[in-house]
């Protein structure tokens, strides 16, 4: 049976565009709502049972393409011995900024990466139906050093920034952990049941594009050449980092995802016709109701060429999204096959 997703990431003609959305596990769900007012975050995040029912509960709700495992881009991070709590965001009580602090950081075995999310894609692969796509993820290493350093979220990552200045070795040996790190976590998740994985470096926009050459490219490098004999198609997500664009396009992940900002046509013609494309719509058009959904929705499949196309927002769906929102999003997308 043909998987529409895995297809087109592969730049393969498809019947009609595959679709998923960026946080479509999550609070805009009621259903997922119900569940969070008896478990926290962590609870969901950290238990096998429960986030695999989180990650099948959108796939109950909409005819979409792909489910992707419930899990936080700091899921790992207990592996090198850093406890995380989220208040909402991840926060990391020690941050990681001196030599002994990235020395102290563990070498974990691989099944001793975050085995509870290994088990909940194994649940859901057994669940969910064979002509859909189960999705792994991770972040970026640069992505985990903004939060390892920093401590938490905070604009411009001001302390990772300042560490890379003044002690770029020392950036460079956290990002090489990390690297290893994450090479082994995507491991794992393909060897549990995930047909492809989404690498987010959401927070690489930060850096001109000058210095992402120079601290962050080679480990990217790194990170996809290791990965490369996993066998599946990895999708590079790049969010709010138009200047950092072309730098990405031209690493060899099967599939690049952009953020709304990104003109997606100009896109197809930098990275070529065999890449996957995946995005962009703006979530604030589900804000703004079906009708202003289906309008941009309409004109993004307009002007996109279809084949390698995956149809995504150009970041996370906002908890107040409407569903008849996602509803609209869907009928304009599957449409396209009979049109």
């Amino acid at each position: 049976m043909s998987d529409l997703l895995l297809d087109a990431l592969r730049g393969q003609a498809t019947p009609r565009r595959p679709l998923w959305i960026m946080r479509q596990a999550g609070r805009y769900l009621p259903e997922y709502r119900a569940l969070r007012e008896r478990h926290s975050f962590e609870a969901l995040a950290g238990s096998a049972e429960l986030s695999a029912e989180v990650t099948l509960q959108p796939l109950r709700r909409f005819p979409l393409d792909a489910a992707i495992i419930f899990a936080d881009i700091m899921t790992p991070m207990p592996a090198l011995g850093v406890p995380v709590r989220f208040s909402p965001g991840p926060v990391i009580a020690n941050p990681v900024r001196t030599a002994a602090d990235v020395d102290a950081l563990r070498q974990p075995e691989r099944d001793a990466i975050a085995p509870h999310l290994m088990e909940a894609l194994r649940l859901v692969r057994r669940e969910l139906p064979a002509d859909k796509a189960l999705l792994g993820f991770a972040g970026a290493p640069w992505t985990l050093a903004a939060y390892l350093v920093q401590g938490k979220g905070a604009p411009g990552f001001p302390a990772l920034r300042a560490l890379a200045a003044r002690d770029p070795g020392l950036l460079d040996a956290l990002l090489s952990r990390l690297t290893g790190l994450v090479v082994a976590y995507l491991r794992e998740q393909v060897a549990a049941g995930a047909g492809a994985v989404q690498l987010f470096d959401t927070w690489a926009g930060v850096l001109s594009l000058a210095r992402w050459s120079e601290l962050v490219r080679p480990h990217l490098v790194r990170l996809l050449a290791e990965t490369a004999s996993l066998g599946v198609p990895r999708i590079l997500f790049v969010q709010d980092a138009s200047h950092l664009v072309p730098g990405y396009a031209s690493l060899a992940s099967e599939a690049i995802a952009v953020d709304w900002r990104e003109d997606l046509a100009s896109l197809r013609e930098l990275v070529g016709p065999e890449r996957g494309l995946q995005g962009n719509l703006d979530p604030a058009f589900l804000l703004a109701g079906p009708e202003a959904t289906q309008r941009e929705a309409r004109a993004l499949l307009a002007r996109v060429p279809a084949r390698g196309h995956v149809v995504n927002l150009g970041h996370g769906i906002t908890p107040e999204a409407p569903l008849d929102s996602v509803h609209a999003l869907i009928e304009v997308v599957h449409a396209e096959r009979s049109s």
